[in-house]
């Protein structure tokens, strides 16, 4: 069936052209009234305005971003701890704030990384409290030797040694106080976890100082780098090795765990080597670390 014109053009379809299409009234469109002088505005509709909606709702349930395990702010609660716990050198503080600390403990237990508390690292090791850590590093960073000349106080831990290096989070903690750390681990597989670690760090923070990683025995320290200004433990004995003390700087502190005297467990103990090269022997607070063994495995 066929709609075409009289005159035997085809019919015009929608949409009218705009010569057809007419504001006046008669001409097929009704003229809308004219609102009352006090009838409220009508608000004019703008297609943008929801598109603009859209934005703010998408904007104000996106999840922020930073909020993850390697954010500024959570480490920053973790450092508020340190602080609260009595941790107050600013260059302590600040190394903890850097130093992405869930990048050293296991898949498993990442969600506890910035909890004050210990975690397995494997091989019957662990990584210690932040505030025990942070505890023994401020330690350090108040050794008497500081007051002596051409000391660099930007790096108050100087040429540092650090017995059992674990997963490597203390050792990177060092490096940001330090001008060189040299870090000993007598297990292998501990050795290569930190080392793997700590080559994910530099990528994160590629500026940051140097580590030298030695896989060995750690009671007999590192002869060929010493003497050292500051030496930090992370495994106790009935006394402190001899080859430690050796080591040992004048103006230099050496802090880590022996037993207790009397039986009762562990504390910190700090050696300073004052300028007549005498040992002065102090202690500073109960603690309970892995116990110290020589050899390699």
């Amino acid at each position: 069936m066929s709609h075409g014109r009289s005159d035997g053009k085809p019919a015009r379809r929608f949409p009218l052209g705009l010569d057809k299409v007419s504001s006046q009234p008669g001409a097929g469109v009704r003229a809308r009234p004219a609102p009352a002088a006090n009838a409220p505005q009508r608000e004019v509709l703008r297609p943008q305005a929801h598109l603009h909606q859209v934005e703010q709702d998408r904007r104000r349930h996106t999840v922020p971003q930073g909020v993850g395990l390697d954010s500024m702010p959570v480490r920053l609660r973790m450092v508020e701890r340190l602080r609260a716990d009595g941790i107050t050198h600013a260059g302590v503080l600040e190394a903890f704030a850097r130093m992405p600390r869930h990048l050293f403990v296991d898949t498993a237990l990442v969600n506890q990384a910035y909890e004050d508390t210990s975690l397995p690292i494997g091989l019957g090791q662990t990584i210690s409290k932040p505030s025990v850590v942070g505890t023994m590093i401020q330690l350090l960073c108040s050794r008497p030797g500081l007051t002596m000349p051409h000391v660099d106080h930007t790096r108050p831990l100087g040429a540092c040694l650090e017995v059992g290096t674990g997963c490597g989070y203390q050792a990177a903690l060092l490096s940001l106080l330090a001008r060189h750390v040299i870090s000993i681990e007598r297990l292998r597989d501990l050795h290569l976890k930190a080392r793997s670690n700590l080559d994910l760090i530099r990528r994160h923070l590629p500026t940051w100082p140097d580590v030298r990683l030695v896989y060995g025995d750690g009671m007999m320290g590192h002869a060929p780098q010493a003497p050292y200004d500051t030496i930090i433990a992370a495994a106790g004995g009935s006394a402190l090795p001899q080859a430690w003390l050796d080591q040992l700087a004048p103006g230099g502190r050496l802090i880590a765990p022996t037993e207790d005297s009397r039986g009762q467990g562990q504390v910190l103990t700090v050696v300073d080597r004052l300028p007549d090269g005498s040992l002065q022997h102090t202690r500073a607070g109960a603690v309970l670390f892995v116990p110290l063994k020589s050899g390699i495995t």
